[in-house]
Formats: C-alpha cells, sequence, structure tokens
C-alpha cells in the first residue's frame, strides 16, 4: 500500500497507544514485521513547546521508518505549525488523532470529539495540508455514538481536503474499547472515498488481518491491544510455527526489547516500562498472575528483567508438560 509518496509494505501495521509505542517497542514491532510504526499522541501544544513528553514520544530509531508522528489537538493554527515541526523532526507521515474517545482528551474537543464538528475539522486539515509536503492521514471512529455514525462523512470530507489516508477503527466514542468492532463500518468507508482505508478494532492475528481485508476490502490493517505482549503478531511466519520455536522466537523479541528500553531510557523511566511490557509479555506463561505481581514489587531495571527470566524458566517445564500430553 502506498500513502502518497510513501511504500508502506506488509498488511498489517502498529497503532499509536499512549504509553506503549515509544522507540523501542516500534522498532520491534518494525523488526518483527509492522509496515509502518506511529508514535503514541503527541499534544500540538507539547510539540511546539517541546515538553520532555514530546521529545520523549519523537524520539526514533532510524532503523523504524517510514514513521509517522500522531498529533492531537483542536485548533489550526498549532496543529498546522505541529505538523511543520514533525516533519522537520523527520516524520514520515503526519497523522491527526480523531479517535480517542478518553473524556479528558474529548472534553477539551480533541480527539473523538473532533468528528463532531466536521466543517471545523474540514479547517484543521486544510491548514495542516498547507503546512505540510508529507502525507496527511487521520485516524476516526465509526461515530460519536450509535445515533452519530458519521465515519462515512468525515472520511469524504477528509479526502476532499487532501489527506492521503484514513485509519478506521469502527467503534464509536461512547463504546470506547467495548463490545465487538463493528467491520461493516469500515467498508462503508472504503466503499465512499478513493484514498487508501486502513481497518482497525479486534485483530489479534493476521488470520483475523486477512479477514477484515477480505470483509471490508481494506487495503491494510492497523493492530493496537492485540500487540502488547505480542509484536511477533506482525510476523506472517509466526503462527504456523511449532509450539517449540515459537518459544525460541518470544525469548528472542523479549530479550532484544528488554536491551533497547535500557539502552533508550534513563533508569526511572526504563524500570516503568519494562514492568509493564513485561507484565505483557507473561500472557501464557505458567503462574503468570504471580509473576505480574513479583514484576511490580522490584526497585530496578535489573531486577526486574531477573525476575521475568526466573518465571521465563520456570514456565518451559508447565509448556513442555503440556506440550508432551498434547502429543501423547
Amino acid at each position: 500500500m502506498r500513502i502518497g509518496s510513501v511504500e508502506v509494505r506488509g498488511l498489517a501495521r502498529l497503532a499509536p497507544m499512549a504509553g506503549a509505542t515509544n522507540a523501542p517497542f516500534r522498532l520491534v514491532a518494525r523488526e518483527c514485521g509492522s509496515g509502518l510504526t506511529t508514535t503514541e499522541e503527541m499534544d500540538s501544544a507539547s510539540v511546539l513547546y517541546q515538553t520532555p513528553h514530546a521529545i520523549t514520544a519523537s524520539a526514533y530509531y532510524p532503523a523504524e521508518r517510514p514513521l509517522a508522528m500522531q498529533l492531537l489537538g483542536k485548533s489550526p493554527e498549532p496543529l498546522a505549525e505541529a505538523a511543520a515541526r514533525c516533519e522537520a523532526m523527520g516524520a514520515d507521515v503526519v497523522d491527526l488523532n480523531m479517535g480517542c474517545p478518553v473524556p479528558r482528551i474529548t472534553g477539551k474537543g480533541k480527539g473523538a470529539a473532533l468528528m463532531r464538528d466536521i466543517p471545523g475539522t474540514a479547517r484543521i486539515l486544510r491548514a495542516m495540508r498547507a503546512a505540510v509536503r508529507v502525507p496527511l492521514t487521520v485516524k476516526i471512529r465509526g461515530g460519536w455514538d450509535d445515533t452519530h455514525l458519521n465515519a462515512v462523512e468525515v472520511a469524504r470530507m477528509a479526502e476532499a481536503e487532501g489527506v492521503d489516508a484514513i485509519t478506521v477503527h469502527p467503534r464509536t466514542r461512547s463504546q470506547m474499547f467495548t463490545g465487538k468492532a463493528p467491520w461493516t463500518i469500515i467498508a462503508e468507508v472504503v466503499d465512499a472515498v478513493r484514498i487508501p482505508v486502513t481497518g482497525n478494532g479486534d485483530v489479534h492475528s493476521m488470520s483475523d488481518a486477512r479477514r477484515m481485508v477480505a470483509e471490508t476490502g481494506c487495503q491494510s490493517v492497523m493492530i493496537g491491544r492485540g500487540a502488547l505482549g505480542s509484536p511477533w503478531v506482525f510476523d506472517e511466519a509466526w503462527e504456523p510455527m511449532p509450539p517449540i520455536a515459537q518459544r525460541g522466537y518470544r525469548a528472542r523479541v523479549i530479550a532484544r526489547h528488554v536491551a533497547l528500553i535500557k539502552e533508550h531510557f534513563a533508569e526511572r523511566f526504563a524500570l516503568i516500562q519494562l514492568k509493564k511490557h513485561l507484565s505483557w509479555y507473561t500472557e501464557g506463561l505458567g503462574h503468570a498472575r504471580e509473576c505480574r505481581a513479583a514484576i511490580f514489587q522490584t526497585q530496578t531495571a535489573d531486577e526486574v528483567w531477573e525476575t521475568f527470566q526466573r518465571y521465563w524458566e520456570r514456565s518451559a517445564h508447565t509448556e513442555a508438560a503440556l506440550l508432551e500430553t498434547a502429543t501423547a
């Protein structure tokens, strides 16, 4: 798929997620097969004032590219200026967040709230389009609630304002992340515009991704929560891999991710990130709940990694026993 001048290889790519999709995790996902990665959302003011959050969120490894930087805001001028700043920092794509459902964001007129003011959002996109030469994209929801399903209307407006591609998470803002994602809304957007559409929602494997493409006609798939603790989800070779090979693959990816976190962040922030990601990596391990509890009691980056490894080795015996029982 092409987003303007940027070629995106592979069927699936990593979604932007607050507090999770920093440079180490994005690079690991890229190495596992994600065709494009996106920074977590950055408020336009944060980018303009170069706050610590913006500096951390926009930092990237050259090997990640192509890279999209996602902005959050509600006013044309600051968003246009922030978009230009992102381009100057090396963004290959600039994305506008029109889907965040969190009340502290929507209550300020940002994120999914932009879908409630189509003329105002058109002015925002017009200003951003004029400010950057790189591709401009948007990530939207199905609508505000079940009585305001306007993804098609918003998508058509975005295309008319020069947006190069659209990602659709079909749940409404009021649904947040609950219930089943209605993929039919993605199909409706695909039928309504000529620019590339990426689908998002309830995708936990490449099999799911292929099914979404078949059912909706979208050109690519964005995986968010399904990639937390499972960046290998982007690798087409993962699902058919035998269990023993999968365990070795997981071990290599986790060790790589840990090394990147420790290299990239100062000790205090590295500890926070390690606790978060290693807790997600416990999924499927024996004694996972016990392991997570032990992880959150650790005080240093080295200690949290040693704790995880201890439980990882313990789980090897459990997994071997289960495999032996299954093949008996």
